[in-house]
C-alpha cells in the first residue's frame, strides 16, 4: 500500500470517529486494560505508541482514574509539578517501565516553563565567566547543556530549531574577542556543534539585520560575529512531553493539587498525597512508592507540607521579557547585546511574527503570577536601543512576562546573576525527592537524575534503562520541514464569504506552517477535523470583540490536556494579564464565558500554549452568538 493511501486510510478513520461523536475526538488508553494488569509494554512497543500517528491520549476521566489507588497498589512514583522538569520526570520513568501519575495545580507550563527566553543553549555567558573566573562549575554546566541541546531538537524537531544570533561589535577588539569566545563555544559543543560561527563585515551585517545601527555609542560598526543557538516553543513542547508519557502510561492530570501527604503511621514515611481535582472540587487519595517534588518555583510549599520547619532551598530570580513588533528583527536571526549597564545579556528574538526581547535577572519574591514592572521593561528597551537604527518607544511593547527562576542556592546570596544553574536533586525527607534548578535546557537530564534517586529511595525495579536521550516527542517521528506543502495542498480552510456563508478555501501557507510547527505529524488530523467541524478562526476579518492574549493560539487544539482546560481556567488567566488589559478587555474576556458554553457543540478547545503572541485575534464560530 502506498504512503498516500495509508495517509487517507488514517484520515478517514479520523473523520468517521468525528462525525460519530458530533465533532469530539474519542479518546481510549494506548494500552489495554490487560497489558497494564500484566506490566508495562517492551521499549520497543512503547516507541511505536508513541510514534503512532493515530494513537489518542486516554480521557481525563481515565487517567485520573488511574491516579486513585490503594495502599496495597500503589504507584511506583508520583510526580508533583506539569513543568518541564516534571513533565520530563512522568516520561522518563513511565519509559523505563514504572508505574507514574503526575498531577500539576494549574495547566500544564502555565508557570516558569511557558515563560522563558525560547532558547536552547549552553549559556555563553556561562563560558565567558567559566574562563574568566576559573569556574569548574560554569564550565561544566555548559559542556552538559551543549549536550542536551542537541538532542532536544532531535527529539522534538517540529517543535526545535537552530536559529543564527548576530554579536554586533563596534571597535577591533571586540571583533576579535567575540570571534574567540564563540569559537571556542563551538569547540567545547563538539560533535553537538549546530552550525559554526563566523564573522560578517559590517555592510554584510546590516543586509542581515536591517534594524542594526551603523554607529552605537559614538562607535561605528566594525562587524558581527554570528553563531548558532537553538529555539523552542517552550509551552508545546512541555504539552508534548505530557501527551507522550501518557501515551507511554503515566496518568497525567492537570487541575488536579496536592492538598496533604500521606504518612505511614510506623516510619512517617511519605506513601502518598491527598488530592483535589479543582475542576470539580472533589478530592482522593493517590498511593505511590516515592513521590518528586518537581514544582519549580514552589517546591519550598510542598517541601514544607511534609516538614513545617523544612529550610528554603529556592532562591527565586526574575527573568523579564517584552514583546515588540516583527520590525525589530528579521525572520530567522536574533540579536544579542553581549553587555548591558550591569553586566547582563539581553537578547532580542523572532518569534512568532513578532520579536521578543530579554532578559532580566533579579531577586524576586515567589507569587503564583508575577508581574513585571516598569523598571525591568524601560530596562530591556534601554538595553538595546543602542543597538538598533529604529527609536525604541515604550508603546511599540505589545505585552510582557515575568518569569520565576527556581534557583538552587544560598537565599542569602546577594546576586542571583552569578549563580550557576545547576540543578539539585535531594531527599530531606523519606520517600520525598525534589528535583530543582537547572534550566529548560537540560531537563531531560534532570529528569533522568530525579527518577535515579526515586529508583533509590523506593527500591524500585525498572524494566530498562533511560531512554529519552533517544526518544522522538509525540508528533516528531518522521516530521518533515516540507509537511507544510502537503497541507496547503490537500486541506481547505473553511472561511466566511462575502455573503456571510461558510465556504471551503485555501490553505494559505501560514496556516499549513503553524500547524506542522505545532502539531508535527499530527498536524493532519487536526486539519482534518478543523475541515469537518466548519470551525473559522480568521485574523484579520470578523465582527467579533477584539482580545489581545498573552499566548499563542492554536487552530484547534487535539490533546485532552487541552480538552481538559476549562471555561474557568481560560477566563481567569486572561482576567489576571498584567499587560495591555484594559477595562473594556475586561469585559470582553468574561464574554468567553458564553463562548465556550455555546461552542461546546463544535468541540473548539483552544490550547493556550505560550506566553507572549502580541497578535490581536478574531474568533468566528459558525451559530455562536455573544451577548
Amino acid at each position: 500500500m502506498s504512503a498516500s493511501a495509508t495517509r487517507l486510510r488514517r484520515l478517514a478513520s479520523v473523520a468517521v470517529a468525528v462525525t460519530a461523536c458530533g465533532g469530539a475526538v474519542l479518546l481510549t488508553p494506548p494500552v489495554s486494560s490487560n497489558d497494564r494488569a500484566s506490566g508495562h509494554p517492551t521499549v520497543e512497543s512503547l516507541r511505536q505508541i508513541i510514534n503512532d500517528p493515530s494513537a489518542v491520549v486516554p480521557s481525563r476521566t481515565l487517567q485520573e482514574s488511574a491516579l486513585i489507588g490503594t495502599k496495597s497498589g500503589p504507584l511506583d512514583i508520583l510526580v508533583v509539578g506539569g513543568g518541564a522538569t516534571g513533565c520530563g520526570v512522568a516520561l522518563d520513568a513511565a519509559t523505563r517501565g514504572l508505574r507514574v501519575g503526575l498531577v500539576e495545580r494549574e495547566d500544564f507550563s502555565s508557570g516558569t516553563s511557558s515563560r522563558s527566553t525560547k532558547l536552547i543553549h549552553g549559556g555563553v555567558r556561562y563560558l565567558e565567566k567559566a574562563v574568566f573566573g576559573l569556574d569548574y562549575g560554569q564550565l561544566k554546566l555548559v559542556f552538559h547543556a551543549l549536550e542536551e541541546r542537541k538532542q532536544v531538537i532531535e527529539n522534538a524537531p517540529h517543535l526545535c530549531h537552530a536559529l543564527p544570533c548576530m554579536t554586533p561589535c563596534f571597535d577591533w577588539f571586540e571583533v576579535v574577542y567575540y570571534w574567540m569566545g564563540l569559537k571556542m563555544y563551538d569547540l567545547v559543543a563538539g560533535r553537538r556543534l549546530l552550525h559554526f560561527s563566523r564573522y560578517y563585515s559590517a555592510q554584510e551585517s546590516v543586509e542581515l539585520f536591517p534594524t542594526l545601527a551603523s554607529k552605537g555609542k559614538g562607535k561605528s560598526l566594525r562587524g558581527t560575529v554570528v553563531y548558532y543557538d537553538g529555539q523552542m516553543n517552550d509551552s508545546r513542547l512541555n504539552v508534548g512531553l505530557a501527551c507522550t508519557a501518557a501515551l507511554a502510561g503515566a496518568a497525567v492530570l492537570n487541575h488536579a493539587e496536592v492538598v496533604s501527604f500521606l504518612k505511614d503511621e510506623g516510619t512517617q514515611r511519605i506513601i502518598g498525597a491527598r488530592i483535589r481535582d479543582n475542576l470539580s472540587g472533589q478530592e482522593f487519595d493517590a498511593y505511590a512508592k516515592v513521590v518528586v517534588n518537581a514544582a519549580g518555583p514552589f517546591c519550598d510549599s510542598v517541601r514544607k507540607m511534609a516538614n513545617k520547619d523544612a529550610l528554603p532551598m529556592i532562591c527565586p530570580s526574575s527573568g523579564v521579557h517584552i514583546v515588540l513588533p516583527d520590525y525589530y528583527s528579521p525572520d530567522g536571526m536574533g540579536l544579542i547585546v553581549p553587555k548591558t549597564k550591569d553586566g547582563r545579556v539581553v537578547f532580542m528574538l523572532p518569534w512568532l511574527g513578532r520579536t521578543i526581547a530579554g532578559t532580566t535577572d533579579s531577586s524576586t519574591s515567589i507569587t503564583p503570577l508575577p508581574e513585571p514592572n516598569e523598571n525591568e521593561i524601560q530596562f530591556i528597551l534601554d538595553a538595546i536601543c543602542d543597538y538598533l537604527n529604529v527609536k525604541v518607544r515604550r508603546t511599540d511593547v505589545l505585552s510582557a512576562w515575568s518569569g520565576i527562576r527556581p534557583l538552587a542556592v544560598d537565599p542569602n546570596a546577594k546576586n542571583t546573576e552569578s549563580i550557576s544553574r545547576d540543578h539539585v536533586v535531594s531527599e530531606e525527607y523519606p520517600g520525598l525527592v525534589t528535583i530543582t534548578g537547572g534550566k529548560w535546557t537540560t531537563y531531560r537530564s534532570m529528569a533522568e537524575d530525579a527518577v535515579n534517586a526515586a529508583i533509590k529511595s523506593g527500591k524500585l525495579s525498572p524494566s530498562n534503562e533511560c531512554i529519552t536521550s533517544n526518544l522522538r516527542l509525540i508528533g516528531g517521528d518522521r516530521w518533515e520541514p516540507s509537511l507544510f506543502t502537503a497541507l496547503a495542498q490537500q486541506y481547505v480552510r473553511m472561511k466566511k464569504s462575502d455573503g456571510g456563508k461558510v465556504v471551503p478555501g485555501v490553505m494559505d501557507t501560514a496556516a499549513a506552517k503553524h500547524l506542522s510547527h505545532a502539531y508535527g505529524t499530527l498536524a493532519e488530523r487536526v486539519a482534518t477535523i478543523a475541515q469537518r467541524l466548519h470551525t473559522v478562526l480568521e485574523m484579520s476579518t470578523a465582527n467579533l470583540p477584539l482580545i489581545s492574549l498573552p499566548g499563542d493560539l492554536a487552530l484547534l487544539s487535539l490533546t485532552p490536556m487541552q480538552q481538559a482546560m476549562r471555561c474557568h481556567a481560560l477566563s481567569k488567566y486572561l482576567l489576571q494579564s498584567t499587560i495591555g488589559t484594559s477595562q473594556g478587555r475586561r469585559k470582553k474576556c468574561r464574554r468567553l464565558k458564553n463562548f465556550w458554553k455555546l461552542s461546546s457543540l463544535l468541540r473548539m478547545h483552544i490550547s493556550m500554549m505560550g506566553s507572549i503572541s502580541s497578535a490581536y485575534i478574531y474568533f468566528f464560530i459558525q451559530q455562536t452568538k455573544w451577548d
